[in-house]
């Protein structure tokens, strides 16, 4: 499957791979695994999407959010992958935290967003494990951040 012609069937246009903002690096490659730091929610201006789901946002605001995450998540993977998605096998795992109420309980309808734009993408090759987590605070106030596991050919 030709994951960059699905991205341009379903218009949607990536964000610019953001540089990491601490002592890490946003992707690692270790044997066929490429591994994605998390991803946090940045709308396409670029601003934070900021605030505690189950408060301030809706469950549908975090799943935008979570969106967003994914998004980030593919342009990762195609710098790391030298501007090819096509060296992308499936994603294995994806692990979302939702800075939440204590108590939301709708964590997994949030990192659906990411969860249903990941799938969208790599059709069969982007079913995926996944943990959806709660907390009480994100790095910079966002309300999601999700970081993911790829396979590569």
């Amino acid at each position: 499957m030709n994951f960059q012609k699905k991205i341009d069937e379903l218009k949607i246009k990536l964000p610019e791979a953001k540089p990491p903002v601490g002592s890490y690096v946003a992707t690692k490659i270790s044997g066929n695994l490429l591994f994605i730091s998390g991803q946090i929610s940045i709308t396409d201006s670029g601003d934070l999407i900021k605030g505690k789901v189950g408060k301030e946002l809706s469950t549908q605001d975090g799943y935008e959010a979570a969106k967003r995450c994914g998004l980030s998540i593919v342009a990762q993977a195609k710098v790391a992958c030298d501007g090819d998605l096509s060296k992308i096998k499936s994603c294995v795992k994806l692990t979302g935290f939702v800075n939440s109420t204590d108590d939301f309980i709708e964590q997994p309808k949030v990192i659906n967003g990411a969860s249903d734009l990941i799938a969208a993408i790599f059709g069969d090759a982007g079913m995926h494990t996944r943990a959806a987590v709660s907390t009480n605070s994100l790095p910079l106030g966002v309300s999601v951040e999700v970081d993911a596991i790829f396979e590569l050919n």
